[in-house]
């Protein structure tokens, strides 16, 4: 980048011989050379405007110190000499504009915010952040402001942005409204409450939160100037900008003020057309001597010239095309013919039309006021007076009627009339008394010749009388008041003589009229005439004071008027009336030479200032005060310089910095645009003193681009529209009308380019820092529009998008050094390099985990912010991505191989980069990401292969140490089994599943649940699943490998599991009692809870998503189902075995063994008849066998979690029991069962019924034929023993009965 600062010296030489130039050029000797060395310095006239003198360099002794000190004396007064100048040509702009106006489409600036402002703000955020404001808000709008305040609030590069003075609050609240549109946009849906709702509340709160609560409270205050410069302006409020501006006093100002006389709006348009007159000399003058500026082709010099003519001849018309004075509402310009109007633009035309006399015609006000009459004594006192006043030619008015002793009224008549020299009558009248009169009695008559010079005070007049009338002493008095048009210049009585008018040398009442901007007219008028009698307009003529003419016999002060073939002698009757005659025609001559009388030179005001009529010609008076002092302050120079001289090329271009530099200083984030005030100036300048705008657009683009490399905030489309006017000039498109094209021009747009294409190459390798947050709004989209358009050859010649994409590549490969670089500088990653040897490898790893975030994070905010400005290359934003990503791989590679063999602990990292890789279309499966995936293939089998060698391990040693005791808190009761760790992440990155409770689990804490070796096993294979699913490998064919992989895995150890459950299962089976003391152990209904979960776990961790889903879930569901089934049935043949023995026993009592009579006899006779009504004696083998169904039913009912596998349990259990009950009793289908056989087994068959079917046995499997079978059985039986036996069955029966008693 080009360094301004580089130059200084050369700028303070460079100046001073600059400033010499121009004020040799004010004091009218000559006109300033160009300069072209100016263009690339920046003056110290141009710093002066900012209110610094320039800094005196060190000196090394006193002498050295006095020889400087006169030195940089001099640069100040050169310096405040240059902007007085300026000064006098920009007030004269302001004063009467009349090519531009003020615009109002020009966008609004906001407020800039300071850093002051923004402290002021993150306190307050943080304040709300804290709880210690009022405002009420949800955590969601917390969350936003919190991220807000983070991330932008806080960051460095809205700082400098702020410091630049290119940030408002308005930006910062679009960048706070675009971060929470994303985030209400990923809310849910809330019935009754709309996401635009939302937005409004939380924009509503977010400026709440920014103007705080003590704002709320104070009162406005009242505007600075700064802070309406965006509105459209008065004068004096522009008066008051460029005195800031240019340093000016207010002192300096008034004085400049009076000797301009600003508020004259006839002196300012009097200088407009003298100096534009005095450009078309220079036109002249220039053509006729052949000194031309150097252009890029001789043809271009005759049309050079033609061009001043041209803007000259625009300007003149614009100023005809203005009223002549702004007073007077009822006055109307009569406007002259078309043919008439083009005449004037041909200055020095012959063959011009003349001035009819209708087209002077002046329109005059006439107020009359009489007051009273003094002096009638001809009419009796009670007699009734009146007076009639007229204009000759215009209607009579009368006043009211008064008594002849009091004839006083104040009655004030108002006419109109055309005549210049009108004539007024006033007429006394008396009633008539006589029956016959027929007129009333005229008292007396006066008759007056005002004009618009008399007095306008009431005077008293001298009244005609009637002949013998007594009022010989009759007066009347009253006012008449002649207003002057405003088109009325000047009048008064003139001797004059001329050779074309006024051909005899008499008095005459003239007047000056001004019927348009350039046209006047001197005109004599007779009494009673509104055409003037003889006319001759002013144009062409020089006025001047001359000598007495001793031949000319009435006056006595001489001017006369002169112009080619003619010559008007005039004369009035005193000097006083001479200068004010002379003054007002050389404002309508427009002539450059400025008449002075030879006496009176020293006296008078240099320029001619107006002069009251009424004013003593006296030395002590105003205007001689006025001008002493005015010289006395040395103002005299600036305003009498001749505009036409100066360079105003040189004085312009410092205007304009002076200005840009106030305008990026104020209290606007304008970004380099003017406020519509300084635009008007500024072209009103352009426009009244020919600067070119060529010239004027390449200053503007040099002082924005020096702005821009020092750190300003400039818009883009601002130093496009410049450059586009200066390229389109340049190649000859005229954009502004102007076809010449100089050869200074031309090499200065040459530099300008390549300096503005350095710049903007810059900018966009820099973009996240010139463009923070995409703030200003378009601003990096504009920039690369402008780099296409400075890339192009021509106008006409579009610039190939290869090159254009060639040079955005080169930029953003330069951006992904910078960020990167800058990003690690932040990180401090940079700074510990020097320790980075020594430091530990999980130091390491955790550093560049740090650098990945960032990294994202810059990326992300790329992404949000500037993506669409590179939207038309979007595969060059990708390609800048991996630029930065493969700076990144440095470090990260270092990392990674400074970390022990067999260490887990990136695989955070390679999720967080994985994650953010495989969103982004352009970056999914890029250079980056596949060089991500090849470090870290071999660390995922590896760990894959480590975990599955530990499973099975633990698998193996689990089941040889398993106590099968049910696990109630797994948390606290798994083995610790040496295996890798997979570490948790932060939670505000996506989490990575560590070895903890998987979530599947948490119903089942509080439940008997299965075994401690197949838990860990479970859990173990759930995360590792788990795992490996959270790392979404990216490559399609690797990421189903490890799914098969681990899906077989899962299948094998279940298996496996299932198997050795299986075993352990039958191997403690056989160890049970075969009594009715036999309980299920809770290790049994352990392995059956094992079973249980193995089938749910395998439909998770062994199926695959896809065309091989049952393949291997189908093979261990089969072998879990077909184990379930198997231990189902070796518990059922358990428990029927019991049963078996209890049948056994009572098969002692069949009929006809030699122990039947025996037991018989013994139960008989071993209970005491006493105790038969309370027990039931022989029952206790039948109880015995009931409490162990019971007891193991509730067991099973309890323990086993499986409620589908203990229903098919008790199915069994039933159906088994009633079959071999069924089956001992067809064995003695031809014996009659003994009493105690048929008791017990009714006993045992009616309770097994009742507690099977409260287990939820259904009824088709409890009333099965075989039931029905032994039911009907025991019925007989029970009905013959009820005959044959004389004690009974003793209460029981196999007849449902409420009186039965529970046994």
């Amino acid at each position: 980048m080009l360094d301004p600062s580089s130059s200084e010296e050369e700028s303070d030489e460079g100046l001073e011989e600059e400033s010499r130039d121009v004020l040799v050029a004010a004091g009218g000797s000559q006109r300033a050379p160009p300069a072209p060395a100016r263009e690339g310095r920046r003056d110290a006239a141009g710093r002066a405007g900012g209110g610094a003198a320039r800094p005196v360099s060190p000196s090394p002794s006193m002498l050295s110190e006095g020889r400087d000190e006169p030195e940089r004396q001099l640069d100040e007064e050169q310096e405040r000499r240059i902007r007085l100048q300026l000064y006098v040509f920009v007030v004269r702009c302001i004063a009467y504009p009349f090519n531009a106006k003020q615009p109002t489409d020009m966008a609004r600036r906001q407020q800039k915010l300071n850093k002051q402002q923004l402290q002021l703000l993150k306190e307050r955020f943080q304040a709300f952040l804290n709880g210690e404001t009022q405002i009420v808000a949800d955590e969601a709008f917390c969350n936003a402001v919190r991220s807000y305040y983070e991330v932008f609030l806080k960051s460095d590069r809205v700082a400098r942005m702020v410091q630049s003075g290119g940030c408002s609050a308005n930006d910062f609240r679009e960048v706070f409204k675009k971060n929470i549109e994303k985030r209400v946009r990923s809310l849910p849906e809330i019935d009754g409450l709309s996401k635009e709702t939302v937005l409004s509340s939380w924009i509503a709160k977010y400026d709440a939160i920014s103007r705080g609560e003590e704002d709320l409270c104070k009162p406005p205050n009242r505007m600075a100037l700064s802070a309406v410069s965006e509105l459209i302006l008065s004068k004096e409020q522009l008066y008051e900008m460029f005195q800031q501006i240019l340093g000016i006093k207010k002192l300096e100002h008034q004085l400049l003020y009076n000797a301009c006389q600003l508020d004259n709006a006839d002196e300012q348009a009097a200088q407009i057309r003298r100096e534009l007159d005095g450009r078309l000399q220079l036109a002249e003058k220039m053509a006729k001597e052949r000194r031309f500026p150097k252009f890029i082709s001789k043809e271009m010099e005759s049309v050079y010239i033609e061009e001043l003519r041209s803007s000259v001849n625009l300007l003149m018309a614009n100023l005809e095309s203005l009223p002549v004075s702004k007073g007077g509402p009822e006055f109307k310009l009569q406007k002259l013919k078309r043919s008439q109007n083009s005449a004037f633009l041909d200055i020095g035309d012959e063959n011009e039309i003349q001035l009819s006399k209708s087209d002077v015609v002046l329109s005059f006000t006439l107020e009359i006021v009489i007051m009273e009459v003094q002096g009638l004594r001809s009419v009796a006192p009670n007699r009734v007076v009146y007076c009639t006043m007229e204009v000759e030619g215009g209607e009579k008015l009368q006043t009211d009627q008064a008594e002849a002793s009091r004839p006083q009224w104040g009655t004030q008549g108002d006419f109109t009339t055309t005549h210049p020299r009108p004539v007024v009558k006033v007429k006394l009248f008396t009633e008539s008394t006589g029956v016959l009169a027929l007129e009333d009695k005229e008292l007396g008559r006066v008759i007056l010749y005002p004009t618009s010079n008399s007095s306008k005070s009431a005077e008293l007049h001298q009244m005609i009388v009637p002949k013998n009338s007594q009022d010989s002493d009759l007066k009347i008095k009253l006012a008449v008041r002649m207003d002057k048009p405003p088109h009325m210049k000047h009048s008064g009585y003139l001797y004059a003589l001329g050779q074309k008018v006024w051909k005899r040398w008499k008095k005459r009442y003239f007047v000056l009229v001004q019927v348009s901007q350039y046209t006047f007219a001197m005109c004599s008028y007779r009494e009673k005439k509104s055409e003037p009698q003889e006319l001759m307009q002013l144009e062409g003529y020089t006025v001047d004071y001359t000598d007495p003419h001793p031949g000319l016999q009435g006056g006595h002060m001489f001017f006369n008027a002169v112009k080619e073939g003619d010559t008007v002698i005039f004369a009035s009757d005193d000097e006083q009336d001479r200068i004010l005659w002379v003054q007002a025609m050389y404002r309508a001559t427009g002539q450059s030479y400025k008449p002075i009388p030879a006496i009176q030179a020293q006296k008078l005001n240099p320029k001619g200032g107006s002069l009251h009529a009424d004013a003593q010609l006296c030395p002590c008076s105003s205007e001689f005060t006025d001008a002493d002092r005015f010289q006395k302050h040395g103002m005299d120079e600036f305003i009498s310089a001749n505009p036409c001289k100066l360079d105003h090329a040189f004085l312009f271009r410092i205007l304009q910095r002076q200005t840009l530099d106030h305008r990026l200083n104020d209290s606007y984030s304008c970004l380099g645009w003017f406020s519509p005030g300084q635009v008007f100036v500024l072209d009103e300048y352009c426009a009244r003193y020919g600067v070119r705008g060529c010239h004027r657009h390449l200053c503007y683009l040099t002082e924005l681009m020096e702005h821009s490399e020092n750190g300003a905030v400039i818009d883009p489309t601002l130093l496009h529209y410049s450059f586009a006017f200066c390229a389109s000039h340049v190649h000859g498109n005229r954009p502004d009308g102007i076809g010449t094209v100089s050869v200074e021009e031309k090499e200065r747009f040459e530099e300008i380019k390549e300096r503005l294409s350095s710049l903007l190459e810059n900018q966009i390798s820099h973009f996240r820092y010139c463009f923070p947050f995409g703030r200003p709004e378009g601003a990096l989209k504009a920039t690369l529009s402008l780099l296409e358009r400075v890339l192009m050859k021509d106008i006409a010649t579009p610039i190939p998008a290869e090159e254009v994409k060639k040079v955005v590549r080169k930029c953003l490969e330069k951006a992904a050094l910078i960020n990167y670089t800058r990003l690690t500088e932040y990180a401090k990653i940079e700074g510990q390099c020097k320790t980075m040897n020594q430091a530990t490898p999980a130091r390491k790893l955790e550093e560049v985990l740090h650098l990945a975030e960032l990294c994202i994070e810059v990326l992300q905010q790329n992404e949000e912010h500037h993506a669409e400005a590179f939207a038309w290359w979007p595969d060059l934003l990708a390609e800048h991505a991996e630029k930065f990503w493969a700076l990144f791989t440095v470090d990260m590679d270092t990392a990674l191989e400074a970390q022990p063999q067999d260490s887990w602990d990136s695989f955070p990292l390679f999720q967080l980069l994985n994650n953010f890789l495989r969103n982004d279309a352009l970056l999914c499966n890029g250079k980056f990401h596949k060089h991500l995936q090849e470090i870290f293939v071999p660390l995922v089998v590896r760990y894959v292969d480590l975990m599955e060698s530990s499973i099975a391990q633990s698998i193996h040693r689990g089941f040889e140490q398993e106590t099968w005791q049910p696990v109630k808190n797994i948390a606290n009761s798994l083995p610790n089994v040496a295996l890798p760790k997979v570490p948790s992440l932060p939670l505000n990155l996506p989490q990575i599943p560590s070895f903890s409770t998987p979530s599947w689990m948490a119903p089942l804490y509080e439940s008997t649940n299965g075994s401690a070796t197949s838990e860990d096993l479970f859990w173990k294979l759930d995360a590792l699943q788990m795992f490996v699913f959270d790392l979404h490998w990216p490559e399609q064919e690797f990421a189903h490998h490890l799914e098969q992989r681990l899906k077989l895995m899962a299948s094998d150890m279940i298996e496996a599991c299932v198997k050795r459950t299986r075993t352990a299962f039958e191997l403690k089976l056989q160890k049970a009692s075969k009594t009715t003391d036999l309980r299920i152990p809770a290790s049994m209904c352990t392995m059956f809870n094992v079973l249980v979960d193995a089938k749910k776990q395998s439909t998770k961790l062994c199926a695959l998503d896809g065309g091989q889903e049952q393949q291997y879930h189908s093979k261990i569901d089969d072998l879990i189902d077909n184990t379930v089934k198997e231990v189902i049935s070796l518990l059922v043949s358990k428990f029927v075995s019991v049963l078996e023995g209890v049948l056994s026993k009572l098969s002692r009592y069949d009929e006809g063994t030699f122990f039947s009579s025996i037991l018989s006899f013994t139960v008989n006779c071993s209970i005491p008849r006493a105790f038969s009504s309370q027990q039931k004696p022989g029952m206790d083998l039948a109880d015995t066998y009931i409490m162990f169904v019971r007891q193991n039913q509730d067991i099973l009912r309890e323990k086993v979690n499986e409620e589908m596998y203990i229903e098919k349990l008790f199915d069994q259990w039933y159906s088994s029991s009633m079959k071999v009950i069924c089956v001992w009793l067809a064995d003695r289908l031809d014996l009659q069962l003994h009493i105690y056989q048929l008791k017990t087994l009714i006993k045992i068959v009616k309770k097994t019924y009742r507690d099977f079917r409260l287990q939820g046995v259904l009824e088709g499997t409890l009333n099965s034929k075989t039931y029905d079978t032994l039911h009907r059985r025991l019925t007989v039986e029970e009905a013959t023993a009820s005959v044959s036996e004389s004690g009974g069955l003793q209460g029981i029966t196999m007849k449902d009965s409420d009186e039965e008693e529970e046994g």
